[in-house]
Parts: C-alpha cells; structure tokens; sequence
C-alpha cells in the first residue's frame, strides 16, 4: 500500500483558478522528488484534452502517458481548496489530488478516492480539516483519526415544502431543469419525498423519487448559499419549471375530431393516442440494433480518458441534436435533448462509472452496467411518466456506448417506400430524424402519450398510437392498415370502400390546404385595403428560393452569421461578396435586407478568441464587436455595398443600444462607400434593447427603418434569458411591456415617416401579426413555412379593427391576457 506523506498535503489553499491549483499541486510532487518540473506543464496540457473532475469536489490531475518519463517515482499530493475552485462549468473542486504514476501503484489510492466519493460526510470533513493526517489516512486507507460525527443535516437543515404542479409530475424535462438550477449553488441540496431523498443535483436520483402531479416534497439546503438556492427553486417549481401545458388528446372510446370511422367490422388494435390525425399504408416494422458490450479492462486512467471522450462526443451530438430539432420544432421540443445531456452531468452515475473502471472493469462495460440498472430502476416505477423516461435514458446510454465501442448509428434498413412505422417503443433520438414524406403514421407497443417520443412526433405532424401492446409487433411487414391518431386505434387490413372513405377525407384537407397554399403568392391585404408586407427571414441562398416559392414579398432578415461559424478563419471580402449577390439576385429585384454580423450572446466563433464573459448577452456582441474589429466590419460593409449593384439592399445594424454606436457605425458604413463609389443605400436599427425604444423619437430623426428583434428585445424587457430552461415559457414577446416598448418604436417612426419592420419569432404566430399590425408595424418578415398563413390571418382582418385589438393588447396585464384577445 502505497503511504501519502503529510508535507505533500497543504491545507486551506487559495489558488485563483483551476491552473493555479495545478501548478500549486505539481509543485508539492516536485518538491516530493515524485516529478521534473516539466511534468507540471504536461498536467496542464491533460486537462485541454479530458476533464480530471471526478465528483462531489475532488479532481485527480495528471499528466499525459507520453510524458511518463517525467515521473521519478510513483506518487500524490494534495491540495485542500476549502472555499473550492472552478473547474468545470459549475463544478467546484475542493480536493485536488495530482498523481505521478509511472505504474499501477496508485491504483488502490484511485479506488479509495472512488469509495469516498460517495460518502458526502467524509468529503466534507476532508474539504474542510486543519489536520493533514486526516486526509492521509482517508486516502491511504488507514483508520482515520477520531473526529467527532458530523451529522448529515439533511432532516435539520433549513428547508422549504413545495406542491409539484406539473400534469405528468417530476418527469425528465422539469426535472432536468430542477437539477441544472440547482447545480448553480455551493450548497448541498436534497428533494425530500416520503420517506426517500434525493440529490437535487442529480437528475437520475430525482427521477427515481418518482414524484407525481400534486405531491408535496421538502427542499433541504446547507451551505455557503441555501437560503438563495431555496428560493431560487421554489420560484423555479412554482413557475412551472419551464414545462409547457401538455397536449389533451382523445381518449380510448372518444370519437375521432375528423369524424371518420370504418363502417365494417375489422381487426382493430387499440393503443392509446398520442399524436392526431388519420394515416393509410402499409405496415413496416422497424427494429432496433443495439450496441452489444464485453468486458476487457485495460489502464484505469486510459479507461477513463475513453470515457470522458465518449461523454464529450455524446454532448456534442446532444448539441447538434438539440440545434437542428429547435429549427425543425422549436425550443419546448428540443428541450427534450438538454434533457438528455443532463443525464451526462449526473454526478451520481459518473460515481459508479469511475469506481467500476478502477476496479479493473473496461468503461463500455461499467457505463453499460450503471445505465442499464437504473433503467430497470425507473421501469418499475409506478407512474408511467416517470418509467417512461427509462427510454430517454437509455437512449443516452447507447448514444455514449457507440463511442466506447467505436459503432456507428445504425437505425436499421430504412423503408423505400411511405410506411405505417411499427416498434417496440423508439427512442427520442431516433424520432426526431424521422421523415414526414416516409413514415406516414407511427404505433409502438410499448411507451405513452406523455413520452418524449410522442411529443416529437406530434411536432412533426405524424399520427401516432403508443401502448399498443406486443400484438402489434406480429402484425406482417406491408399489411394495410388506417391508423386513426385521434382515438387511438389501428385498423387492420380494412375493407376497401372504408379505405376508400378514408383516402377521400384526406383528399378533402389536402384541398384545403392547397387552397390555402394556392394564395401565398397574393399580397396580404386587410378587408379595408391596408397591405402589410410579409417578408422572410433566410441564413443562405439556397433559402431565398424557398423563401419565393413560399410567397415571401421580401427578405426581411438576411441573417450573415452562418458565413463566420463553423470555420478555421473569417470569410473573406469576395467570398461574403458573391453570398449576398446571389441572394440579391435570387429575390428578382424584390428588397433585401442584410444584417451585419452578429456573434456574441448564444453564438461564439473559435478562431476570434473571445475572452470569457459571465454574462454573454450584456457583453461584446452584435455591433460591439463589429467596431471592436473593424478587420470583420469593413469587409462585410464593402461586400454588402458590391452586392448592392445587383439589386435593392438594405443594411440593418444588430444590437445598437446606443446614439453613439449609430453614428459610429453610419460613420464606417459611410466611409466603405464613399470609398468603392457606391450608390447610397437604406440603413436602419435592430431595435432589441429597451434603450432603443425609449430613444426611438431620436433615432427616428436618423435612421431610415427600424427593425424589431422581439426575442431579444423580449428577454432584455423581461430580464429573462429567452435561452433559460425554466424562463423560456415566460418570455412572451406578447407580453404588454414588450408591446408598449415597440407601440413607442412605431409611433416614433410614424412621427418621421419612417416605417418598422419585425423580424422576430412572433410576427410568425398569426396572433402575433394581428397585434403588430394593429400597432401600425408594415413588415412582417417570418420564417418561410409561416407565410401562407400569417397572410391568410390578415386577409380576414379589418385594418380598425386589429387597431383597436391592439390598443387592448397594451392595456392588458400579463401576456395570457394578450392571447386571449
């Protein structure tokens, strides 16, 4: 057994950061004679590639194996943070442990670290001791000293007692969001039901309380930070944790809301509905292909290595995942995939994981082992919402198993031809790359209307049954069927004049929406005559044609940021030049209006190293950092003035809070075309901060259009985060102070004959368009699939009396008010 020297431990450190704290614990090796000074920097470098956080407060730095010779002898040192110090995201490490191992011998001192970090106890006193050779003993493995019992505290800390609200209880999404805020805090915070408790920093514990609609539960909370941490989730619980209001879907037995039904008797399997409408083809049974482990441990350390790179490849389809079904669905769907990241956060799981891995096991096994029993812990849950989330964990599970293993995603064979999707029960993952054009209807055996798998199906327009039971899965591959989403039923090989009933009642809505359709291209005109352009928002060129053919008047948001992201180095001058060209050209003389770059907030771009901001959305973003570097600012401007020869441009400036930020950016815009001779264009603001719309009467004396920004200008007027997982709900652009910050904008604008442009989220929601017309807005500039029906909105309005609505709408108290106009 390896010994720990007391002079290679030093209490009560105080390292500035996470790089401090490494060389403070390298150098105690070096003065050990356990390492060259030059191992420090490869300790260093090991953290650039793999995170060495293990848990609950302790980290375990060491160098890269190439450097192995670096190490004299084998051996640790210690360095006690009782205040802790940053080391990953919100992860405070308290004990940092820096290892030089040239061999195994630190391997039993690994496995002790593993057993201690499930004693929360013993962490505490070890963060917290004056006296060396407890924490020698601890690690060593030697009785430790006698020190009087600290009691846990979690029944006599201070708490609170909250009602869980949520229709489904605290199922993964809320609770997600519960563990996410309340990892924010030093403190140690438990959720308390019954007679169970659970970490609430621990999305896996949570879900096991199994906490259902209208149970009242107790929050206990010690530390540096409890009482903030208590209130900030009772306000959290009592918001509604992000959770949107679920979907009410007939019933079994409840007439389907087409009013089709077979009218000769037939083999009908019924299950439970989970997404409407009525779909006919032929059955396809989809089956899954799981990842399949073995046991063949290897070097706890290289073992470990591979898992956090899994972990981290896992996280970054997570991301990707969550970015393209936000586009597609939008954010209460893709909060599903959050949801699912968090699963890679859960201390209590990467516990078990790292103590399997140093006991000898390889990190596919242990991972597998750690998912696999806590999916069959959720599995026998009594609420069927929360054994439902035994899916998404799995999911997780086998996401990250394909990396260890080295398997690529493989769904199965895919159908050639539009199918009835049949399956056992199929995970969000595996829905939310679903083709609408191929999977004509989706029923499960097993899974319920609540899962995350219903939930994205229901988003992307495809009739679902779920709970079907096993029968379903002996149904032969192509066997006709009609599968009615509204009631919950299949119909097994109908008769020919009930699917020929059934053909003609979809023939009947796709000619109402092909009637629909068949307007797009006509102008949006109120019943009194006022024409209220709708425009599209594009990131590519390849949208402005989609954006045509959907019926868009104008491109009312060019957004630029696509051609700096995802790249080694700015786009040059030509490159951005020949983009908005094409763009320009594309729209056919129609206007166009192209915003400048704004990164900064929710986007970053590698290669300008931007330094690290606490508060990205009040740093350097939008046109802050374009007059910060005006090497990306006079480019763009210069290609934007070349494109303009081709066509009407308009140039709009992101994020101006500011007189000066205006004259500043006119002054540089003016300046690139003076220089290339180019002909005068329109310039005009995003109005996203409420600065903006208070000076509006002064802007107005200047610029030549606004353009409202409502998500933002929203999230800045509410204080709220419009990217926050419990505040997102709430941050309504029809709330009656966001509306009254834009009713000022225009009366401004009206006032200098100037016209106003919105281009956020909510002139898409025909609710929405009725409200900004009202208010006198001119533009709507949308996404593409909105166009048809925001302008068939307008058409049915009288121009007075959508004024008068929205005189309403500003008198009104809370948003909900303003949608139930």
């Amino acid at each position: 057994m390896m010994e720990l020297d007391q002079r290679l431990i030093r209490i009560g450190a105080h390292p500035s950061s996470k790089a401090a704290a490494i060389q403070q614990v390298g150098e105690l090796l070096v003065a050990g004679g356990y390492i060259a000074p030059a191992y420090i920097a490869s300790m260093l470098r090991r953290e650039e590639v793999a995170n060495t956080y293990l848990g609950n407060g302790i980290a375990i730095p060491h160098g890269l194996p190439d450097d192995r010779n670096l190490v004299l002898r084998t051996g640790i040192a210690v360095l006690q943070v009782p205040q802790g110090v940053v080391w990953q995201d919100h992860e405070r490490a308290q004990l940092i442990v820096g290892i030089a191992a040239r061999s195994d011998e630190h391997i039993e001192v690994l496995r002790r670290l593993t057993r201690i970090l499930g004693d929360r106890a013993l962490v505490a006193r070890l963060t917290q001791t004056n006296d060396p050779q407890v924490i020698a003993a601890a690690l060593s493995g030697t009785p430790t000293p006698t020190i009087s019992p600290t009691p846990s505290g979690d029944e006599q800390a201070p708490g609170i007692t909250v009602t869980i609200s949520h229709p489904t209880g605290l199922h993964a999404r809320p609770a997600g969001t519960l563990a996410e805020l309340a990892r924010r805090f030093q403190a140690a915070i438990r959720i308390h039901y019954g007679s169970r408790s659970a970490d609430a920093k621990s999305l896996i514990e949570l879900l096991q309380l199994g906490v259902e609609h209208g149970a009242q539960v107790r929050i206990s909370a010690s530390g540096p930070d409890a009482e903030a941490a208590l209130a900030a989730l009772r306000d959290a619980i009592s918001s509604g944790l992000g959770e949107e209001e679920p979907l009410v879907l007939a019933g079994n037995g409840a007439p389907p809301a087409h009013g089709w039904q077979p009218r000769h008797s037939t083999t009908t399997i019924h299950g439970i509905s989970a997404a409407p409408g009525l779909a006919l083809g032929p059955t396809y049974r989809h089956r899954a292909r799981r990842v399949e482990v073995s046991d063949q441990g290897g070097d706890p350390l290289s073992e470990s290595e591979r898992l956090q790179a899994a972990l981290n490849a896992a996280a970054a389809e997570l991301e990707q995942l969550y970015a393209e079904t936000k586009t597609r669905l939008g954010s209460s769907k893709a909060a599903i995939f959050l949801a699912h990241r968090e699963f890679l956060n859960d201390s209590g799981l990467l516990q078990e994981v790292a103590r399997a891995i140093f006991a000898g096991h390889s990190a596919a096994w242990a991972w597998h082992q750690a998912i696999q029993s806590r999916v069959s812990q959720l599995q026998k849950l009594d609420d069927p919402v929360l054994a439902g989330r035994a899916v998404d964990l799995s999911d997780v599970g086998q996401r990250v198993l394909r990396h260890l293993v080295g398997a690529a995603y493989d769904p199965g064979p895919t159908p050639a031809t539009p199918v009835i999707l049949l399956a056992e029960d199929l995970t969000p993952s595996d829905t939310a790359m679903l083709d609408p054009d191929t999977i004509l209807g989706l029923c499960t055996a097993r899974g319920g209307p609540t899962s995350h798998t219903a939930i994205i199906a229901r988003s992307l327009g495809i009739p679902a049954m779920v709970g079907a039971g096993a029968s379903l899965l002996d149904l032969p591959d192509g066997t006709p069927v009609v599968l009615d989403g509204d009631s919950g039923a299949l119909y097994v090989a109908p008769a020919a004049s009930d699917l020929e009933a059934a053909r003609q009642w979809q023939a009947r809505l796709r000619q109402q929406q092909a009637a629909a359709s068949a307007t797009r291209h006509a102008p949006a005109v109120t019943l009194d005559g006022v024409h209220i352009e709708v425009a599209a928002n594009v990131n590519r060129p390849a949208d402005a044609v989609a954006a045509l053919e959907a019926g868009a008047e104008a491109i009312g948001l060019l957004r630029t940021e696509f051609l700096f992201l995802e790249r080694s180095q700015p786009p040059s001058e030509d490159e951005q030049f020949a983009v908005y060209r094409d763009v320009v050209q594309a729209m056919q003389g129609r206007p166009v209006i192209i915003r400048t770059l704004d990164i900064g907030g929710d986007k970053s771009v590698a290669y300008l190293d931007l330094p690290h901001e606490d508060n990205t959305f009040l740093g350097i973003r939008g046109i802050r950092l374009c007059l910060q570097r005006p090497e990306l600012f006079i480019p763009q401007l210069r290609a934007i003035y070349r494109a303009a020869a081709y066509g009407p441009v308009r140039i709009m400036f992101p994020m101006i809070a500011t007189l000066e930020e205006w004259h500043t950016a006119r002054a540089l815009a003016e300046q690139v075309r003076t220089q290339l001779e180019a002909p005068r264009v329109e310039l005009g603001i995003m109005v996203e901060v409420p600065s903006a719309a208070l000076l509006a009467d002064h802007f107005a004396t200047e610029v030549d259009f606004f353009s409202i920004g409502t998500n933002d200008l929203t999230q800045y007027t509410l204080a709220m985060d419009r990217l926050h997982p419990e505040l997102a709900r709430q941050a309504d652009a029809l709330h009656p102070a966001v509306l009254r910050l834009m009713a000022r904008t225009v009366e401004a604008a009206r006032a200098h004959s100037r016209w106003v442009s919105v281009c956020g989220g909510v002139a898409g929601d025909p609710r929405g368009a009725l409200i900004l017309a009202g208010l006198g807005v001119r533009e709507l500039s949308v996404s593409p699939p909105a166009i048809a029906e925001v302008k068939a909105a307008l058409r049915a309005q009288r121009m007075d009396e959508l004024q008068a609505l929205a005189q309403r709408a500003l008198t009104c108290r809370s948003a909900a008010e303003v949608r139930r106009l």
